[in-house]
């Protein structure tokens, strides 16, 4: 655990200032001229996911979506610059919330292909965070999916101190980062504002990533650890206590009950006293301003996210003034601003420009030809070639390893999910940022055996994605999926054939599920299923999966099998793996004939 001492804010110039406009007030005069009264802002960011560039490295093109978000912390920059202008830079700190070293090309090509624990080369994204000058950094989930050694080496490369008071050190019972910090904003004539700062971290890395953390850390509920630690900070001189909390602000969960809740953020405020804001996380949702009444002191608390990916920055306005020998808060607003807006920071792409040209020399890497163009846009209504890609690879890989074992007679199955409804393909030569784009996450593969009863259970679980539509009634594709559950939540299976009957009730969808050779599967019929470490540690809340005897496990990266596959063929050919083994039906007769 690093304990680095607090950076003296020092007043800075920078660059775009007239670009925010009227979108950004500057304080009150009155409050600037008043010594006994001041304003402070704090900003933030959070799941910024490897974005520096606004570049979109699966499409080798800037960046773009429907609404022309644009993405990274180059824009980022440019708007921290144009806050601390106007606010000036004694007014201002500048926080996140997590989720920053996984995500895209870049940080995986600094993690797995040129990895910072063998070359000890700066990671991008903490040479990136070092320009701009971030306070603190608190930790995300996915900072976990490289193993402690490379979230090590990359927390010692940040300048900023790194945050997570619930993640604690199986061995000594203790913190395995720091809690919190103490940030002081000087006022002349005055005592400087003292800012405490709780960095808190979310308790599903026990599941997502138990391979990395099982014996090593576990992950205190968040409100209790807020409860522990905000009375210290308070006795420690705090004024304002911010929380920055990768977790969400709903109160739910993807996983069961035996894990502290997900997203705790707004029953931190609503069950800790004392907190005037909380900075969140996770949940990638654009909160420019809630407010949570607490109950017990009935403040009001201040919630704010900043969307994802440096899509925005949030700047939350704190108004103090004297009280006694320290201040009070007597206002508090936030906004977001949109990096849209603003131009790239020129001294954060220089920082970064080698570490973006390596990424996408290497996305750009022939691997293949296909035959055809394959399309991930319907995959999640239709069984496409595309998706039985994936699901070719993952069960060659797993019936190759298990060869020669008592599990080699048993049939193998392989579940994949629509990641992505922008995949693709092209016909003629495929490149590995095409592969990595059907592939967007840093998922292992492992196998497990399962019985028909529980393939069966699996799949109902699965098929709760599909909303329910009477037979006859008008279909709506872009209203059909996403019942309350992602893309990455529909898991489909290759080795069995079925059918998922969309106009029945959740948890009777499945029909006719039966072995290749048309034979009904049973409920004592034995499985190996081929999936991937997320939803094998619990990921999803799918069941049977995580309690099932593991059968492989080599800790092998799937979006690099699948590069491999390609590369050692040299040839993507429907006609070797397509199989169209499920279908939308109601009453029998299929949606999309």
């Amino acid at each position: 655990m690093r304990h680095l001492s607090s950076r003296r804010l020092a007043v800075t110039s920078a660059l775009g200032v007239a670009a925010l406009g009227a979108a950004l007030a500057a304080p009150a005069a009155s409050a600037q001229q008043n010594p006994a009264s001041i304003t402070v802002t704090v900003m933030g960011t959070s799941d910024l996911h490897g974005h520096v560039y606004n570049w979109d490295y699966f499409k080798d093109a800037e960046y773009d979506d429907a609404a022309h978000n644009d993405v990274g912390l180059a824009k980022i920059s440019t708007l921290v610059n144009d806050v601390r202008a106007q606010r000036g830079r004694d007014r201002t700190l500048l926080f996140d919330s997590g989720d920053t070293i996984q995500g895209t090309p870049l940080s995986y090509y600094y993690a797995k292909v040129e990895p910072i624990t063998e070359t000890g080369a700066t990671h991008p994204m903490a040479a990136a965070m070092n320009v701009i000058g971030y306070d603190a950094i608190t930790l995300g989930n996915h900072e976990y999916n490289y193993g402690l050694k490379m979230l090590g080496k990359w927390s010692r490369q940040v300048h900023a101190p790194v945050l997570a008071a619930n993640a604690i050190d199986v061995r000594t019972g203790k913190p395995a980062y720091r809690p919190w910090v103490m940030k002081k904003v000087k006022v002349p004539g005055h005592k400087p504002v003292k800012f405490g700062v709780l960095g808190l971290t979310n308790p599903g890395i026990a599941i997502w990533d138990k391979a990395n953390v099982q014996g090593k850390q576990r992950f205190d509920d968040l409100v209790a650890t807020a409860k522990k630690y905000v009375p210290m900070m308070k006795a420690e001189g705090a004024d304002v206590v911010v929380v920055t909390a990768h977790s969400g602000d709903s109160g739910l969960s993807s996983y069961g009950t035996d894990l502290p809740v997900e997203n705790a953020s707004a029953l931190i405020a609503q069950q800790v006293p004392d907190v005037d804001a909380v900075l969140v996380g996770h949940a990638h949702k654009d909160i420019p301003e809630e407010f949570v009444t607490n109950p017990t002191t009935g403040k009001k608390v201040l919630l704010a996210e900043p969307a994802l990916w440096g899509e925005r920055l949030t700047v939350m306005d704190f108004g103090l003034r004297t009280k006694g020998s320290g201040w009070e808060v007597v206002s508090k607003h936030s906004q977001n601003l949109n990096s849209n807006t603003v131009p790239a920071d020129p001294a954060v792409l220089a920082a970064t420009a080698t570490a973006h040209a390596k990424t996408v020399a290497y996305v750009n890497q022939p691997v293949a030809t296909s035959t055809e163009e394959l399309s991930g846009a319907r995959s999640r209504l239709e069984d496409t070639p595309i998706v039985d890609f994936i699901q070719k690879v993952q069960t060659d890989t797993v019936t190759k390893a298990l060869a020669g074992t008592q599990y080699a007679s048993l049939p193998v199955l392989s579940v994949a999910a629509p990641f992505s409804r922008e995949a693709l393909f092209p016909a003629g030569q495929v490149r590995i940022k095409d592969v990595a784009g059907l592939y967007i996450y840093d998922n292992t593969l492992e196998a497990v055996t399962m019985n028909g009863a529980q393939v069966k259970d699996y799949l109902e679980y699965s098929a709760k994605y599909f909303k329910q539509v009477a037979p006859g009634a008008p279909i709506d594709e872009q209203d059909l999926t996403d019942n309350g559950q992602p893309d990455y939540n529909y898991d489909m299976l290759s080795g069995v054939a079925y059918d998922i009957d969309i106009s029945k009730p959740v948890g009777s969808r499945i029909v006719g599920l039966s072995h290749p050779d048309g034979s009904p599967v049973t409920a004592a019929d034995q499985f190996v299923v081929a999936v991937n470490n997320y939803r094998r540690s619990g990921g999803g809340g799918f069941p049977a999966v995580s309690t099932a005897p593991v059968v492989y496990n080599q800790q092998a990266d799937i979006r690099q099998m699948l590069i491999d596959y390609a590369t050692a063929t040299g040839s993507i050919d429907p006609a070797d793996f397509a199989v169209v083994n499920w279908r939308l039906v109601r009453e029998g007769v299929p949606v999309f004939p």
